[in-house]
């Protein structure tokens, strides 16, 4: 085996302390011209990734889809749909990954299928009480004559979450299911033929040397027994984050599942690595998908939620840390992701703007982009600074902000047009990088076609702009990422230090961080020597919205 395929040691397996960068793969690269983005693409990027400094890339979905909700619709979990390549195409992407010592995860979407996979297909001309409709969740409507839901839950995407199929004969039908789109039908996770179906499924993407997954709503395949009605707490996250005891978000007969996979990843070289996305009101609960038998990571959107507020900060750090702990796993720190603001405008918005709410044109009181920029650089300073995994999000690293003017004919969120246009959704972070500044869509591709618009001032972001800036976001990272791996950060322990009410500061070793979430400087030691300062300052006094690493001896 490869030094990149040879299992570590029981406790010091790469994903514990690894830094995993995500792709969404339609606004990475470009190299067809055709304006979303592609497998060639990143293969031509990876370079770049390693200069940055990563352990792993995890790729948004690139399997065959009619692209209703970028790809989060999959008609077919064994190939990648044409607009991003071929199965050659990820094969060879794979090789070049692994040649550089950069593992691959990709995403699997595992609670619901395209409306248009041959299953459903199926369940569409099949019967009443078929084992095709068995597959996914049908119910009789309610109603004399089943005209209405089979219960009142409310989609993420806005609307109802049934949606009512005319039969074969052409008369009005049962329903299904969609906590999402109505072209993603969940599936039912009571059916051992659709546990089957994802097991093979695994084995398919871990023989051609994949290294992990990371999992798509891992918190939402089980649904109550009985499918009761629920009201959802008002202003919530669209995706269950904050409530508790909601009947289709963490319900316990979800951890059967990830035990189950937790075999077959068991069955292949290399710690293949499982991911979670679950959103769950405590981080008790969300501990709980990280058990030694179950996922070997899930995202902590607790710690990403959370607001600039040193206490805040200090509490989730600390609170994480402990519940990890607990079941012997690490804490998978992550600010930004394809479904929340960019953390470098959302730091610094001062509203409320619950997950999937989005910023846009008509958006009140919008985040000022310099104060965001510095908490976000600040942000990332602290994060990486924290034992554990942490994951990127493509962009970052360039300090992008959300794209909060994008016209309203533009916009491709599901949740834009199921809201009619009340939410914005997630397009803003979304748009597709800017490589070089003064190429056609800034060195997405060589066409300048752009699958959503980019803004014009984003050239002052591209990365041949930070290139040869030693100030830019882009150095600060990959300095971060040196020394982080270096001084071996993602392993260990830390002691809390105390250095005033709005500042979060521990010790690493010998490395003291430092983050300064108020309005006025925080007093360092007199004789700090600083390895990496999240922004330029002059002597020891660490201003407001700056972070730090440096040793006092």
């Amino acid at each position: 085996m490869t030094q990149l395929e040879q299992s570590a040691a029981p406790g010091a397996e790469w994903w514990r302390s690894a830094v995993i960068y995500q792709i969404y793969p339609r606004s990475f690269a470009d190299a067809s011209g055709d304006g979303i983005g592609d497998l060639p693409g990143i293969t031509s990027r990876l370079e770049s990734l390693k200069e940055l400094g990563i352990d792993a890339i995890w790729l948004s979905p690139f399997m065959t889809s009619p692209q209703k909700d970028a790809g989060y619709d999959v008609a077919d979990y064994r190939d990648v749909d044409p607009i991003f390549g071929t199965l050659a195409d990820f094969d060879t992407m794979l090789a070049e990954a692994h040649a550089r010592g950069i593992r691959v995860i990709v995403d699997l979407v595992p609670n619901h299928s395209s409306d248009q996979h041959a299953w459903f297909q199926a369940a569409l001309k099949a019967a009443p009480g078929s084992p095709e409709r068995a597959r996914y969740v049908f119910r009789d409507g309610r109603g004399e004559n089943g005209e209405l839901p089979p219960n009142n839950w409310e989609s993420v995407f806005g609307g109802g979450m049934w949606e009512r199929i005319t039969e074969p004969d052409g008369t009005p039908g049962q329903w299904y299911l969609h906590i999402f789109d109505p072209t993603q039908p969940d599936f039912d996770w009571t059916n051992e033929e659709v546990k089957e179906e994802f097991r093979s499924i695994l084995r398919f993407w871990l023989d051609r040397g994949v290294d992990g997954f990371r999992v798509d709503v891992a918190h939402g395949m089980a649904k109550e027994a009985g499918l009761p009605d629920y009201a959802p707490v008002a202003d919530a996250d669209s995706m269950g984050g904050g409530e508790e005891n909601v009947p289709y978000w963490g319900q316990d007969e979800v951890h059967d599942i990830y035990r189950d996979w937790h075999q077959v990843l068991a069955e292949y070289d290399g710690d293949r690595a499982l991911c979670g996305e679950a959103w769950l009101p405590t981080l008790k609960k969300t501990a709980l998908w990280v058990r030694p038998d179950e996922m070997h990571q899930t995202f902590n959107f607790p710690y990403l939620m959370t607001p600039w507020d040193a206490k805040a900060l200090g509490s989730v750090i600390r609170e994480s840390l402990e519940e990890f702990g607990k079941v012997g796993a690490p804490s998978t720190w992550v600010l930004s992701n394809h479904d929340v603001v960019r953390h470098a405008t959302r730091l610094a918005f001062t509203d409320d703007n619950p997950q999937g709410e989005g910023i846009g044109p008509l958006t009140p009181n919008k985040p000022d982009t310099a104060i965001g920029l510095a908490r976000g650089r600040a942000a990332t300073t602290l994060m990486l600074s924290l034992p554990g995994s942490s994951y990127l999000y493509q962009g970052e690293e360039l300090g992008l902000p959300e794209a909060m003017e994008i016209p309203d004919e533009f916009r491709q969120d599901p949740t834009w047009f199921r809201t009619e246009g009340k939410r914005y959704g997630r397009d803003g972070c979304r748009v597709p990088l800017p490589w070089e500044a003064g190429a056609p869509a800034f060195g997405f591709n060589d066409t300048g076609a752009s699958w959503l618009p980019q803004p014009a001032e984003w050239a002052a972001y591209a990365r041949s702009t930070e290139e040869n800036d030693p100030t830019s976001t882009l150095a600060l990272y990959k300095q971060l990422l040196r020394l982080r791996r270096e001084h071996d950060l993602g392993s260990g322990t830390l002691v809390w230090e105390d250095l005033g009410a709005d500042a979060v500061a521990f010790r690493r070793g010998d490395i003291h961080v430092a983050a300064n979430l108020g309005t006025a400087p925080v007093e360092l030691p007199a004789n700090a020597k600083f390895l990496v300062r999240s922004q330029p300052f002059t002597g020891t006094a660490l201003p407001a919205d700056t972070a730090a690493w440096y040793t006092a001896s």
